[in-house]
């Protein structure tokens, strides 16, 4: 019989954690984004003047793992510190609408906030409002307090150490005792050199430069690195030590020995909250009952989807399953949908917070300015749906020659481009009907069109939605590609 590979066993288990409950204590914060236009420089000083053009606050720290695990479907908790300011309010307001707030008030400290300014794809500047060091003997007192009381109900129990004072000895020490106690697993993300606080943790989760400096020393190969978790694991001690090495993939090293896992090869956008990303999975899927080892393939690969993602993104259970199609060879077939199914994943991904963005036409003969059109779209949205014309369309809007390849093989084509995360074949002449089923944020055609042509454009701005016009790559069409095959022949 043969033994199945540990992705397919953590897949075993991604409809079990809809039913799992994990516990999180940490450094909560919020991750504000100021996006906009550099057209000058200042007249002032030699500096960028950013022409805002959106602002938007979503959950980050300890915050953005909660929000890692509702979009994963587990019944998450946070017990975390936030002061009495408005910016406090707005993080139990999000944190609300995804999972179970349990925040203590502290007014000598504001809530951190960490603010981006962007424009384009180039992060200018980033600015925290925070005040850290080791939180009121009082306060600390009714963390430890609020986070035993849910511990008993948990099914795994995260540590989000930010190094921002919520993940004090006073608190992590007890609660792991207590948490082993009861039999339940710890996962911790650490922050620091000392990490004996950590110590009878199930799972600690360091990048390559935490582990560096808690270990003393460079890790500058594989097996530096693999000394110095070995090291560490046993001093701590700790079951698992796993620490994450970015492209390269991660390192696993425990009670079972040591396991290298792949980088699962993606083009990166942002790694802003790749690590929670990480965590969250971990712990979703061992609370679902899931193992160490098999858990931490499939958090790699989590990983890996949420960098493709600009500023501070979460991961569902439908992303994990598109990706462990990809690596099995079958994704094309996953990103083929129906209408019925289509509405599904967009209501889905809209019910995390992501932004739905659509493009469509025929895309006969695929050629590179289809593929600048896909990239300008996916850039500035969560998730783009293609709408592809019909066979039976094609021909009535192009001719009877037309289409020169038939649905099913020009939506194969469109599904193996990275940037697409659904494809619907639709039969009408124009995407309007689909377009108001989908109700997208994001409505992109080719700047050869002008707002006003830009069918559904009226929908989508009906309910607040924006029409983008891609730019052209010139002298590429599909028509102007036929005309040149038919000289050639």
């Amino acid at each position: 019989m043969t033994a199945l590979h540990p992705l397919d066993e953590a897949a075993a288990f991604l409809d079990r954690i809809r039913g799992a409950r994990v516990l999180c204590v940490g450094d909560a914060m919020l991750d504000c984004t100021v996006e906009g236009g550099v057209e000058r420089v200042s007249p002032e000083a030699p500096i960028p003047v950013l022409r805002m053009e959106s602002e938007r606050a979503v959950l980050g720290g300890a915050a953005n793992v909660v929000a890692n695990l509702a979009s994963l479907g587990a019944a998450a908790e946070l017990v975390a510190v936030v002061g009495t300011d408005r910016e406090g309010e707005t993080l139990e307001r999000l944190l609300a609408e995804q999972a179970i707030p349990n925040l203590v008030r502290d007014p000598a400290r504001p809530t951190i906030v960490k603010t981006r300014y962007v424009a384009g794809n180039q992060q200018l500047l980033r600015v925290d409002r925070e005040r850290a060091g080791r939180l009121a003997a009082s306060v600390l007192a009714e963390l430890v307090e609020r986070a035993t009381a849910s511990l008993e109900a948990a099914d795994a129990i995260i540590l989000s150490d930010y190094g921002k004072g919520a993940i004090d000895p006073a608190l992590a020490m007890p609660l792991i005792q207590a948490a082993r106690r009861l039999g339940k697993p710890v996962l911790v993300d650490p922050k620091g050199r000392d990490y004996a606080r950590y110590g009878g943790a199930t799972v600690v989760t360091p990048n390559r430069s935490e582990l560096a400096t808690a270990a003393g020393r460079d890790l500058a190969d594989d097996d530096a690195v693999a000394a110095a978790a070995e090291h560490l694991r046993a001093t701590i001690p700790v079951d698992w030590l796993l620490t994450t090495l970015g492209g390269a993939g991660m390192l696993l090293a425990g009670v079972e020995g040591r396991t290298r896992i792949p980088g699962v090869r993606r083009e990166v956008y942002d790694v802003v909250g790749a690590g929670d990303t990480v965590l969250a999975t971990m712990a979703a899927l061992v609370a679902a009952g899931c193992k160490v080892p098999s858990a931490a393939w499939l958090a790699n690969l989590a990983g890996s989807v949420v960098v493709g993602r600009r500023g501070t993104a979460t991961v569902s259970d439908s992303d994990l399953r598109v990706a462990l199609a990809e690596q099995r060879g079958t994704q094309h077939e996953s990103k083929i949908l129906g209408l019925d199914a289509a509405v599904r994943l967009v209501g889905d991904a809209r019910a995390r917070g992501r932004r739905i963005g659509f493009t469509n036409g025929c895309f006969d003969i695929l050629h590179p300015g289809h593929v600048s059109l896909i990239a300008q779209a996916r850039l500035r949205c969560d998730m783009l749906v293609v709408g592809l014309n019909s066979d039976a369309s094609v021909r009535r809007l192009k001719g009877p020659e037309r289409p020169v390849n038939d649905e099913r093989a020009r939506a194969h084509v469109l599904a193996a481009l990275s940037g697409v995360d659904a494809v619907v074949v639709f039969d009408e002449d124009t995407p309007v009907e689909l377009i108001r089923a989908l109700r997208p944020d994001l409505l992109v055609k080719g700047a050869d069109y002008s707002e006003d042509q830009v069918v559904g454009g009226a929908d989508v701005r009906s309910w607040g939605g924006e029409i983008y016009l891609a730019d052209l790559v010139p002298g590429r069409s599909t028509t102007a590609t036929i005309a040149r095959i038919g000289k050639a022949s």
